[in-house]
Order: C-alpha cells, then sequence, then structure tokens
C-alpha cells in the first residue's frame, strides 16, 4: 500500500485513517492537507475519491477550484468541465434548483460545462461514474479547443 500522491510506503494505520474517510490510500501528509481542503471548503470526501479515480486514469482535475464566483468541487480546466457532487440531492428545493441553473448559467457564459452527480453514484458506482467523465471529456475535447 503507498500514498496516490507521493508513492510513500503507507503503514497499516495510515492507511487505515485515510480509506476509512476518503476511501483512497494517502500518507499522513497527504491526508493532513486532504483534511485540511475538507475543514475549509467543505469538500465531500466523493469529490476526493473522484478525483483519484479520474488522475488513475489520467485525467488531471482540481479540488475546490474557484470560478470567479464560488468554489467548485472538481474542475478539469482542459476541457473547462465543472463537476459539483450533490450530497443533498433529494431534500432539494424549489430555491436551490433555481440557485443551480443559475450558477450552470454562470459557467456557461464563461464557456464551461457543469455536471452534478449524487454522492452515492461516486460512493457505489465510482469505476462506471469514471468511465463516463473520461466519455464526457473526450467529447468535450472534440467540441472545444482544449487549452
Amino acid at each position: 500500500m503507498n500514498c496516490l500522491e507521493c508513492n510513500k510506503e503507507l503503514s497499516y494505520i495510515d492507511h487505515k485513517n485515510s480509506f476509512d474517510i476518503y476511501g483512497v490510500e494517502l500518507c499522513k501528509q497527504h491526508k493532513g492537507r486532504m483534511d485540511k481542503l475538507v475543514n475549509s471548503n467543505k469538500t465531500p470526501a466523493e469529490a476526493i475519491k473522484l478525483y483519484y479515480g479520474l488522475k488513475e486514469i489520467g485525467i488531471s482535475s482540481m479540488l475546490e477550484w474557484w470560478d470567479g464566483k464560488k468554489s467548485v468541487d472538481l474542475a478539469i480546466s482542459r476541457v473547462k468541465l465543472n463537476i459539483e457532487i450533490d450530497t443533498e440531492y433529494n431534500t432539494i428545493t424549489h430555491e436551490q434548483a433555481i440557485m443551480d441553473l443559475e450558477e450552470a448559467m454562470h459557467s456557461f457564459k464563461n464557456g464551461f460545462t457543469t455536471i452534478r452527480i449524487p454522492d452515492v453514484v461516486i460512493k457505489y458506482y465510482l469505476k462506471e461514474t469514471v468511465k463516463n467523465i473520461e466519455g464526457i471529456v473526450e467529447g468535450l475535447k472534440v467540441n472545444i479547443k482544449t487549452l
């Protein structure tokens, strides 16, 4: 078991601490960085899991990317794709739906596509989610000039 960031060999405790919270293998230092990110931005653990799932197949993304208006859970800037992880999707109000629509409009006006993914999809179907995002990225590459 090695850290997904620095490839450092993990002790059982480091592996367990990281895997129990984020579902990925991180050393104490990199887990600490993720802890700070979660505490300061309320980043869902599923966003971290998806970040490493995308990294594993060679898709570079950024956690908590600032889009000019708010922080986005994940961004794939090469194809202008923002990914939001919905943690409370089953309790959405009409106010939240309008806010989500306005945020999507703001992103679209700046040339970005925003998709929203329920956290349970990542939690239980990570590989399928990563595969679908890979397809979206490929489609966006065809339709826009990549940076």
